[in-house]
């Protein structure tokens, strides 16, 4: 039988792993921060219908400029945004997939700071862009100075940030990315998938964008809106970065039914973010059940927590799975992560973290007491 490594597959490419997070079905499944809210009966009607009437000319290819949804996220966003400052793509992947492809490539270079999310880095070598990876200051921050530092040490085309950060649920400072901004003549984007779990009232990158024609703010309403299964990703910027986009993305890339499902949903937007606030408080609620527990649990502005202290995070990972609850292990030394869930999920979880850490008696479990 024929392995890839019989293919004439791109040099770069080869030795590399693909994206994958374990795939099981379990009653409690908290391991790729989804919004396990259900949607809301009645928003999930308007979407079907919504849907429905566009099957019926679903034979005819959609809207090449997705203007109505354009024009529905830039009404959701505010901020002055118009219909000229969006982008959209299948998933906040794709969306950051185009921005290489226009911007990155063979010869060029993007800049991240691990531990991030990895598709980044993943991305970045599909399109023949080459990854540097930056170092981060303590607690995981990324200081205006340390940023700065390394765009003038590595001269990268690109700086990827993400805030909040994914894995460790850190909040970038806008000093940090204007500092970054004024220190290169390349692009600047934040991935902010999770900013909807951010403090209300605390500015996020979209109050830096006017006067800043390079910075492209990434979002996604598979998070906040409960949307992951129906993919889509966007993006705000100077209308100059869309008319870049329209040169690699595909003719037709967001069929008709994901466009009338998006513009659906945003319609009801206060129903679809409502959930936001209980996300929010279940999250404090692994937070402070860990560190009640003996564990660290890092900070987190975003739906999980990434938690330290962990002796043996392969041992409690599979422990965790044989009473039907998954998590996530990064492979970060001593940590895992959690998707913070409904409240009946985030029960399940502490209570799992309770018996197990109680068998510490027993083995020595996953767990440094500070």
């Amino acid at each position: 039988m024929t392995s890839l490594d019989d293919l004439p597959i791109r040099d770069d490419l080869r030795g590399l792993s693909p994206y994958g997070a374990p795939h099981l079905h379990l009653p409690v499944e908290l391991n790729v921060n989804e919004n396990t809210h259900p949607i809301p009966e009645d928003v999930a009607r308007d979407i079907i219908e919504s849907i429905a009437r566009e099957l019926l000319t679903v034979n005819r290819y959609p809207d090449r400029e997705f203007t109505a949804l354009r024009d529905s996220l830039a009404g959701y966003l505010g901020t002055g945004l118009t219909r000229e400052n969006i982008w959209a793509a299948n998933g906040s992947n794709e969306v950051l997939q185009q921005i290489l492809m226009a911007f990155g490539g063979p010869g060029r270079s993007v800049l991240g700071f691990p531990p991030t999310y990895s598709m980044h880095s993943i991305i970045a070598a599909a399109t023949g862009t080459r990854w540097i990876a930056g170092e981060r200051d303590e607690g995981f921050e990324i200081s205006p100075e340390t940023a700065v530092d390394w765009i003038e040490r590595t001269k990268p085309d690109i700086v990827f940030f993400c805030s909040p950060n994914n894995p460790t649920g850190t909040a970038l400072g806008l000093d940090t990315i204007a500092a970054a901004y004024d220190a290169t003549d390349g692009i600047v984007v934040v991935d902010e998938a999770y900013a909807e779990f951010t403090p209300s009232d605390e500015p996020d990158a979209l109050s830096l964008l006017e006067g800043r024609p390079r910075l492209i703010v990434s979002r996604t309403m598979s998070k906040a809106f409960a949307f992951a299964g129906a993919r889509l990703g966007y993006l705000a910027a100077d209308p100059a970065v869309t008319d870049a986009l329209r040169l690699v993305r595909l003719p037709y890339h967001l069929s008709a039914l994901t466009q009338a499902a998006a513009v659906a949903a945003l319609a009801h937007a206060p129903e679809m973010l409502a959930m936001v606030d209980d996300i929010k408080a279940q999250r404090d609620r692994i937070i402070d059940g860990l560190a009640e527990l003996g564990y660290s649990p890092w900070p987190s502005a975003s739906n999980f927590v990434l938690f330290g202290g962990v002796d043996d995070p392969e041992w409690l990972f599979d422990r965790l799975i044989e009473r039907g609850i998954i998590i996530r292990n990064l492979s970060i030394p001593g940590h895992l992560r959690v998707s913070a869930g409904t409240e009946a999920e985030t029960s399940a979880f502490l209570d799992a973290m309770r018996e197990l850490t109680a068998q510490s008696v027993e083995r020595p479990l996953g767990r440094i007491v500070p």
